[in-house]
């Protein structure tokens, strides 16, 4: 088990995490960066590959999605593969093309909703914009504009005393984040982009950005064990996924992660869930390591297990009331194993059987979240991944408070736990 020394660098390291990934795409440039350092190295998608067993690669597809994996030692047919799931978007804002916006003697930044935001927890904090710019010859870039120029102000009181009763907003016209006053001569944020891209304006071509909040990720808590967090939903399993990875040993089956964008719009790209990326990588795996048989991608995939994880509900503490009584998961009280009787979740028995016994072996407490009978149910890349693979799939997760929110909660205890239990999983 962890020591209590062991639980906060896990969680000052998914603190670091978090800060150096404002959008996908820098979340994706941060695992590169980790895998790197690590020994993988990176293989592209239009090069052909060539792998030998114990081999560490890495490919990222369209800047937003990634999946690393250590080959095995046994081909895949007769082995099978043990994959760890998450994604790496959240909920935010999108800049709009034309995003250039005046009124009421302000310069202001047309964004649009991306996923179920909480949306009154953007109000009032300091934000700035990450993602990626498209430049002449396809070139890319990453960019973060320093400091906070955007925000996103609330009506005082005084203008609409109806608030006490509820707040309501129309994104379209009341989240449009400030930018500064008109005076006809601000840069705007073309300018700021170019500025941070080291190139003319007229250099940038296409952008894929997001809002982001400046405040950094800190301990909270009582005794500090807590993670107060943008992001985290589900940046905190990219990162668990991995660290486990990254600690595995070597074995006879091939380990694999995949870390998928746009899960919080219904997966629906290239990249996503219910894209081909990750059939794609699999079916590359098995034609190296099994040439000449037909079959041999259909029986990698009925011998494997994937662990689709995502951030899960702990119960709340002033609104117990929204949970099922008997599943109340706690801050710090290890993963979440999901269940939803109409399939929101992939959980079946045999796949909660094995996690349990994973996490048995590992030492490691295991938590069980269902809905209410009559609540609506979220859901995962896991129904979509086992629906388009046909792959054995059980559907898990480290718990946090205020999921959705501009800033979320979970536990520096739950980390090394959720480690443990991946890593478990990736070693079986």
């Amino acid at each position: 088990m962890p020591t209590p020394t062991d639980e906060l660098a896990l969680g000052d390291d998914l603190r670091a995490f978090v800060d150096a990934s404002p959008s996908p795409s820098h979340a994706v440039a941060e695992l590169a960066r980790r895998l790197g350092a690590a020994g993988f190295t990176e293989l592209a998608e239009v090069d052909r590959w060539q792998l030998a067993p114990g081999a560490a690669h890495f490919v990222v597809r369209r800047g937003g999605s990634l999946i690393a994996f250590r080959v095995g030692s046994a081909p895949l047919a007769s082995s099978g593969m043990r994959l760890v799931g998450a994604h790496t978007d959240s909920p935010t804002f999108k800049v709009r093309p034309h995003n250039d916006v005046r009124q009421a003697g302000y310069r202001l930044v047309g964004v649009e909703p991306y996923g179920g935001a909480l949306l009154h927890t953007w109000l009032d904090r300091e934000l700035t914009v990450a993602g990626r710019v498209a430049l002449r010859g396809g070139r890319t870039a990453l960019v973060r504009l320093p400091g906070a120029p955007l925000r996103l102000p609330s009506l005082a009181i005084h203008l609409d005393r109806s608030v006490r009763e509820g707040l309501t907003l129309d994104p379209q016209r009341h989240l449009v984040p400030v930018w500064d006053r008109d005076l006809g001569t601000t840069p705007g944020l073309a300018e700021a982009l170019a500025t941070a891209a080291g190139v003319d304006a007229d250099d940038v071509v296409g952008h894929d950005l997001v809002l982001a909040d400046t405040q950094p990720a800190a301990r909270a808590g009582a005794d500090g064990t807590w993670i107060a967090a943008p992001r985290l939903d589900d940046l905190a399993c990219c990162h668990s996924g991995l660290t486990a990875l990254l600690a595995a040993p070597a074995g006879e089956r091939t380990q694999v992660l995949v870390c998928n964008d746009h899960e919080e719009v219904g997966s629906g790209s290239m990249q996503g869930a219910r894209g081909s990326f990750l059939a794609d990588v699999i079916t590359r795996l098995v034609a190296v390591t099994d040439p000449g048989d037909v079959q041999a991608v259909h029986r990698a995939v009925a011998r494997s297990v994937l662990v689709s994880a995502d951030l899960g509900h702990a119960v709340h503490p002033t609104r117990a009331d929204r949970h099922e009584p008997a599943h109340t998961p706690e801050l710090g009280g290890g993963p979440v194993l999901k269940l939803n009787a109409n399939q929101a979740y992939a959980t079946d028995a045999l796949g909660s059987g094995w996690f349990a016994e994973r996490c048995a072996e590992a030492g490691v407490p295991v938590q069980y979240f269902v809905s209410r009978a009559d609540l609506p149910c979220g859901s995962t890349i896991g129904p979509l991944t086992a629906t388009r693979l046909g792959i054995p799939t059980v559907d898990v997760g480290a718990p946090m408070l205020a999921m959705h929110s501009c800033r979320e909660l979970a536990s520096a205890l739950d980390v090394p736990l959720m480690v443990g239990a991946l890593g478990a999983c990736l070693r079986d």
